[in-house]
């Protein structure tokens, strides 16, 4: 192979590759391509002649840029992050959702309507009529345990207890 021809291998590679960077990010291929144009520049001027040590020293460029000061860029260049809560119960407290069929805190027969989807659900309390909106409280196993949001249902023995007064 011809020399000249390693040289601009490294060097076109190596500028290919830190543009790459924008399309891939993460700053390895960035520093490959930084140490392939280091090393098309050095052999461009003679002092790295045979191939053999021009891709070792390649090698040895790229894993020592990628390891020595890789940390320090991602120390000073922080990327945008968010976190999310990955409990998906912790998140669906409070929230509301729309009975679609009645339900009752006997069983788990009664239905709700929360994101997109129905799940078996069972009052704290009482009875809770189809189209009435509650608050889930917590999830018990695949049922969601929920609490009417307005007043209860009459047939409810509190507010029947609360009537007699």
């Amino acid at each position: 192979m011809d020399p000249e021809i390693l040289t601009w291998i490294f060097l076109v590679g190596g500028i290919i590759l830190m543009l790459l960077e924008f399309v891939l990010p993460g700053g390895v291929a960035f520093f490959l391509g930084l140490s392939g144009v280091s090393i098309g520049v050095v052999r461009f001027f003679g002092l790295l002649g045979d191939p053999v040590w021009a891709v070792t020293a390649w090698l040895l460029t790229s894993v020592g840029l990628t390891i020595a000061i890789r940390p320090f860029i991602k120390k000073y260049f922080k990327p945008e992050s968010y976190t999310k809560i990955a409990d998906e119960d912790y998140e669906a407290m409070d929230q509301v959702a729309v009975v679609v069929r009645e339900i009752n805190e006997e069983d788990n027969s009664g239905r709700i309507r929360f994101d997109g989807a129905t799940w078996n659900a069972r009052s704290m309390k009482g009875r809770i009529q189809a189209g009435r909106e509650v608050a889930i409280r917590y999830r018990d196993n695949t049922t969601w345990v929920v609490e009417a949001i307005d007043a209860y249902d009459p047939t409810d023995e509190n507010i029947k207890q609360k009537e007699k007064n």
